[in-house]
């Protein structure tokens, strides 16, 4: 699995790592030669050079951990750019910026005390004022399975108008900055520090 990033779209690895803890909704997907790949939407969180999440225990997916290859795909914010916001518009076409970062790696599934601990650490994250009662957390363990991911590979792609001049990326910049889109908004910072 790669992810195609030409050079001037390369993200380093510090702002990898503050895109995933400030996008930790993932896509998280495995793939087993000559099988359909597995899919599945959750939230994976940062813990040093891992990732910790949880999914049911209902879910097929993670008896393929062991068995296949393992992508994290985490989206940071994205827009749409249209060439109305070049210097010369007619010389380009519509196209999209976008940050994102995938991770690879091999999960391993987590003994009950593993799984406790992704489970406080997902609620304190998620939902600090929310305490679980003992009793709870006993009954919900046997109905999931709770893993690590460890970042084997990280690749990183921040397309924020790198390939264009700079009074392209200023005008890119401002129009998106004037968007009632948050995330464009977002990208428009996001170029203002990575572009």
């Amino acid at each position: 699995m790669s992810l195609y990033t030409p050079r001037h779209f390369e993200g380093e690895r510090a702002a990898a790592l503050r895109l995933i803890d400030a996008h930790p909704f993932a896509t998280l997907i495995t793939t087993l030669d000559g099988a359909e790949a597995l899919v599945s939407h959750l939230p994976l969180l940062r813990q040093g050079e891992a990732l910790h999440g949880h999914m049911a225990r209902a879910n097929p997916h993670w008896r393929a951990f062991a068995a296949g290859r393992t992508l994290a795909v985490f989206h940071g914010p994205h827009a749409y750019v249209s060439p109305r916001w070049y210097e010369e518009p007619a010389q380009h076409v519509p196209t999209w910026n976008y940050a994102s970062v995938h991770v690879a790696g091999r999960p391993q599934t987590l003994d009950d005390a593993g799984a406790q601990a992704t489970l406080a650490t997902l609620t304190a994250h998620f939902d600090p004022a929310f305490r679980a009662t003992d009793e709870n957390v006993a009954r919900l363990l046997p109905a999931i399975v709770a893993f690590r991911l460890p970042i084997e590979r990280l690749e990183a792609k921040f397309k924020m108008s790198q390939n264009r001049s700079a009074g392209d990326r200023a005008g890119v910049a401002a129009a998106l900055a004037a968007q009632a889109s948050a995330d464009a908004r977002a990208v428009a910072e996001w170029m203002r520090r990575h572009g």
